[in-house]
């Protein structure tokens, strides 16, 4: 046990969202950290455990209106699970304290500004931060994440496809030119609404119904870019569709992969066991193996599989994680394991949620 004085100080800063209340989760039984703050634009003033009746008896924080100033006197690590654009004004207040910073928007994840203008329809305001921002996923990025005080916690479709098809592309196996991902999420990726509430979010429209939505404009689908990219060492466009299923939690990408050479199941499925051998949290199935989104719910799991297609010379890549774990907020938890080198299981080494 850890005594309290050694713990590191932690905040939540929108922890009445689904990423807020995930992070809260885990942070609250968390060995290595004590939760001194959280904020709630829509709910200040309220106790955290009438917000979230599965919280109770684990805390008596209160939801505090949403200061930065505030949050660098009380934390040592704020993690942002904030709506998209506004983390970047809280950002410069918490590192010009020295404070360190985990966000879970998408205020950060991307290098080039101008993309920010293209995807979000509004300038980037903090140049600075985004220099300075490593792009959170531990499987790409570990060193990185380890030496930042300004982590950037990937999109839940970005996660899932990223991890289904970096080995085919960091390897040279892939051809570049046609890659095509199919992603199926749960209704919470879409976050907390409050009272806005998108019509296709709700039970009515939701249950016993797919729906694909942003075609051809999805946000994440950046995110795929910039990083294949990276790893291919040239430009990578990806076709990208999203699809709304009726589940709470979790989210399954299948990515149609173009082959540069010809390759087996078995050679694939060698290639992705090197590739993440030793990763805690990447589990490569075997060739009778499926993964499924029952099968990662409430961790930070990703599953991921991978067959031949030789007819059309094709590798189809499939990938299933939890869009509030590997895909948000247990990613995040792992990040911060990462920055104060602890173990990087700790906190997160619960196995998932069956049935």
């Amino acid at each position: 046990m850890v005594a309290a004085s050694d713990r590191i100080r932690v905040a939540v800063a929108g922890a009445s969202g689904y990423m807020g209340a995930e992070l809260l989760r885990l942070l609250l039984v968390h060995p290595r950290v004590t939760l001194t703050g959280v904020t709630s634009e829509r709910l200040a003033g309220e106790p955290l455990g009438r917000v979230y009746p599965h919280l109770r008896g684990l805390t008596e924080l209160t939801l505090h209106d949403l200061d930065a100033t505030w949050l660098a006197q009380v934390a040592d690590v704020v993690f942002l699970a904030l709506p998209h654009m506004e983390s970047q004004r809280a950002v410069p207040v918490l590192r010009a304290a020295g404070r360190k910073v985990i966000d879970l928007s998408a205020d950060y994840r991307l290098r080039d500004a101008q993309d920010y203008v293209t995807w979000y329809k509004a300038p980037h305001i903090d140049p600075a931060g985004l220099g300075e921002a490593v792009y959170g996923l531990p499987e790409l990025h570990r060193k990185a994440i380890a030496g930042s005080a300004l982590i950037a916690s990937p999109g839940c479709y970005a996660a899932g496809t990223i991890l289904a098809t970096a080995p085919l592309v960091k390897n040279g196996l892939a051809r570049l030119d046609s890659i095509v991902v199919d992603g199926k999420s749960g209704v919470t990726g879409a976050g907390a609404q409050g009272r806005k509430v998108d019509p296709m979010y709700l039970y009515t429209e939701a249950n016993e119904n797919v729906q694909a939505y942003a075609l051809a404009s999805h946000r994440h689908t950046a995110e795929m870019d910039q990083e294949l990219s990276a790893l291919a060492g040239s430009p990578v466009k990806v076709t990208f569709t999203p699809h709304l299923v009726p589940l709470n939690r979790g989210l399954f990408t299948t990515a149609s992969v173009p082959l540069a050479t010809t390759l087996t199941t078995a050679d694939l499925s060698r290639v992705y066991r090197e590739f993440y051998a030793g990763e805690p949290f990447v589990r490569v199935g075997g060739e009778a193996e499926r993964p499924a989104t029952r099968h990662v719910v409430g961790s930070n799991y990703c599953d991921v599989a991978v067959v031949a297609d030789p007819r059309t010379g094709r590798a189809v890549c499939v990938s299933a994680i939890d869009n509030l774990g590997k895909g948000g907020s247990a990613n995040g938890v792992q990040c911060l394991n990462i920055l104060f080198g602890w173990h990087e299981r700790t906190g997160l080494d619960a196995a998932p949620v069956y049935p």
